[in-house]
């Protein structure tokens, strides 16, 4: 494929995806992931990810500033920063073909998670904390994790721009962490980085679109065509892997 049909492909995909996860409020970065890994390679992707979906989630914060819940955000960062040093500083030393397997396994993990538990058991703060580390340490590894956590914020009675605002928060915290660590062990090169911010125009403008159709489209039919999608990129990455 030549290089600009690479560049028109991912500005897309991340306009795309962006869009998703502001109308459902997970789901885009794994979708974009496996278009990553096909361009930049797996451990290049997640560092280029990583960059997108800072902008994207620091998108969504700012679209839903006012229905934060600041206090949830800081609960899930205590758990969910130190777990995302030690995934992203283990992200440096994976093997690339069992971390392109990894990745694929994991989006059908995701799809069947969101089957099998389509609601989650609202926790306490201990819990949560706790349900941030694990978010922490996934998300350094494949990039992201919000199809699976997504379920306990909405536990926690958060509804529509209280539930994206707050989730996207807590996302960017991870991110932060771990673009932290990327620039510590190199694997955040200065080609990485200006990949990433090559997309931040088109990640911003995906999270204003999402949220100017999030109160007037269902969120099933968006649900629906995310979880094809993640079922579709898990078998070809393992097949690839």
């Amino acid at each position: 494929m030549p290089d600009w049909w690479q560049a028109v492909l991912v500005l897309a995909a991340a306009f795309g995806t962006t869009l998703l996860s502001a109308v459902a409020g997970f789901g885009g970065a794994v979708l974009l992931l496996p278009i990553f890994v096909a361009v930049f390679g797996p451990r290049d992707a997640v560092a280029v990810l990583t960059i997108t979906q800072l902008v994207s989630n620091g998108s969504r914060v700012w679209f839903n500033r006012h229905d934060v819940d600041r206090r949830l955000v800081s609960i899930f960062a205590a758990g969910a920063i130190p777990a995302a040093v030690v995934g992203a500083l283990l992200l440096t030393r994976a093997p690339v073909p069992a971390l392109t397997r990894g990745i694929g396994v994991f989006l059908l993990a995701m799809v069947a998670w969101r089957r099998l538990r389509p609601r989650a058991a609202m926790v306490g703060d201990r819990g949560f904390a706790a349900i941030g580390a694990a978010s922490g340490f996934g998300s350094a590894l494949v990039g992201s994790v919000g199809p699976i956590v997504a379920p306990f914020f909405l536990a926690r009675g958060l509804v529509r721009g209280a539930y994206i605002g707050t989730e996207a928060a807590s996302a960017v915290v991870m991110h932060l962490t771990k673009l932290v660590v990327f620039g510590a062990a190199a694997l955040l090169t200065w080609r990485t980085g200006l990949i990433g911010l090559a997309l931040v125009p088109a990640a911003t403008a995906g999270a204003w679109a999402g949220k100017e159709v999030l109160d007037r489209l269902p969120t099933a039919v968006f649900t629906g065509l995310v979880e094809a999608g993640l079922v579709v990129a898990g078998i070809l990455l393992l097949l690839t892997g």
